[in-house]
């Protein structure tokens, strides 16, 4: 075995005593078997592999990156963090400093009672039976996953208790800013109790542009039945950061889950959904957006798994592409026997505005029962030039006819956010991105700064 998984490997077996010496006993316990599933894997996913038609993983990981094991304190004021925020939307926020949580002073003093929003560390000293179930769905995952588990040595647990209905948002800011390439292994475990409904959100943050960063990153949700969970996703980080993302979800009867990811800025991106749809009434949607330039790469595999009866699926995707970039969807929906008066439904639609961009789309379905309603569908083009012909005729200038053709595109994606405050931040951003405005969601210095035409 001569490739990057082989690094880390030899990385775990050297340091594994102070691996374990700062992580909790929920994590220690998942790392044989992820070290058994990487040596039979032997290495990471590469381009061509199933699954993997645009996306090295064992190319992403190659570099010499740092990681934190002795878990000193990253270097991130913050209070200057805060200009991350998305402005304008009232959330519970913590920040995680490359791979540490820190909760903010307003965090701590509003939680709601019912709500939890910790570290692992913090949770194994005070409620250790929340951690139970870290793992359960994540060992299913690609190597990629396996390594995020080996590596990780705390994460963000998110608990609502049967019956609550926390009203203000949740908010994660990941944030890199060593000055350092640097590694950070995340992982985040939402548990949401009968009854009980949250929106969490997440935005991905490097605050500096001259420095390369890899976030490998395992979120874990489970829902119970009658919960209620949106669960919104925003990278805005730089062209040397890259980002391996898993999402594993797993939805009890009448359960419903809300996802909306966006990727606006960002090097290499591969984002993999899993969703277990597992009882009847169990409820999907989701939704993503991306829009690439330069050479950025954004890559979105999706697997929903309808075991029960009377369950419902909906995935929307979209791409804007221009300069370089490469783009990629692959989705599959997988309907059981026994899952009868399943509706599921899958769309990918692309926008390619260069001659050198490409995109790489596969829809699937697997349908091992009857009575079932169920269709998928994927497109690549262009702008529209009888519309385009139209708008320049009735005086508007080209460049805004085309910036006013894509975020029309988009609108739907966005629609999908319920929280309206988010919405309209949203829509803005990506008004910035597509004119090529420097600002980011906060104003970060290390924003996009490609114009698509």
């Amino acid at each position: 075995m001569n490739n990057s998984l082989t690094q880390y490997l030899e990385l775990y077996e050297a340091h594994r005593a102070d691996i374990d010496s700062h992580a909790p006993q929920a994590l220690n316990r998942l790392r044989d078997a992820a070290f058994e599933a990487l040596n039979k894997a032997g290495r990471l996913p590469r381009k061509g592999d199933e699954g993997y038609a645009r996306t090295d993983i064992d190319a992403i990981f190659a570099p010499d990156f740092g990681i934190n094991i002795m878990r000193v304190p990253a270097p991130v004021d913050v209070a200057a963090s805060l200009r991350c925020d998305v402005p304008n939307v009232s959330t519970l926020m913590g920040v995680v400093a490359g791979d540490e949580f820190r909760p903010t002073a307003t965090l701590l003093r509003n939680l709601p009672e019912g709500v939890t929003l910790t570290s692992f560390s913090e949770a194994a000293r005070t409620t250790p039976a929340l951690l139970e179930r870290l793992g359960n769905l994540s060992a299913e995952g690609d190597a990629a996953t396996q390594l995020n588990t080996l590596l990780a040595q705390d994460g963000v647990l998110m608990h609502v208790a049967a019956g609550v209905e926390c009203e203000k948002p949740l908010q994660l800011i990941n944030i890199f800013n060593a000055g350092v390439p640097s590694l950070a292994a995340r992982r985040v475990l939402v548990v949401l109790e009968r009854g009980a409904s949250a929106r969490l959100l997440v935005c991905d943050h490097s605050q500096r542009a001259d420095v390369d960063y890899l976030a490998s990153e395992v979120t874990e949700i489970f829902l119970a039945p009658g919960a209620q969970l949106d669960y919104y996703h925003l990278e805005e980080s730089t062209a040397r950061t890259s980002r391996v993302s898993s999402v594993f979800a797993s939805l009890d009867a009448d359960s419903r889950l809300s996802v909306n990811g966006t990727t606006l800025c960002g090097g290499h991106t591969r984002n993999n959904y899993t969703v277990h749809l597992d009882a009847p009434g169990a409820e999907a949607n989701m939704a993503g957006m991306v829009i690439c330039g330069d050479s950025q790469h954004t890559d979105n595999d999706t697997l929903v798994l309808h075991h029960a009866p009377h369950c419902r699926s909906n995935q929307t995707f979209k791409y804007i592409l221009d300069d370089n970039a490469t783009g990629a969807f692959r989705g599959l929906i997988r309907v059981d026997h026994g899952a009868a008066f399943t509706e599921a439904y899958q769309t990918n639609r692309n926008l390619v505005t260069s001659a050198d961009a490409i995109m790489h789309t596969e829809p699937q379905l697997e349908i091992y029962c009857d009575e079932v309603k169920c269709g998928h569908g994927a497109t690549t083009g262009q702008l529209d030039e009888r519309a385009l012909f139209y708008m320049r005729s009735r005086g508007i200038p080209e460049r805004e006819a085309r910036k006013m053709l894509m975020q029309a595109f988009m609108a739907d994606v966005i629609d999908t956010i319920t929280l309206p405050s988010l919405h309209e931040r949203l829509r803005l951003l990506v008004e910035r991105r597509l004119t090529g405005d420097r600002r980011g969601c906060g104003d970060c210095s290390a924003s996009c700064t490609t114009t698509l035409q």
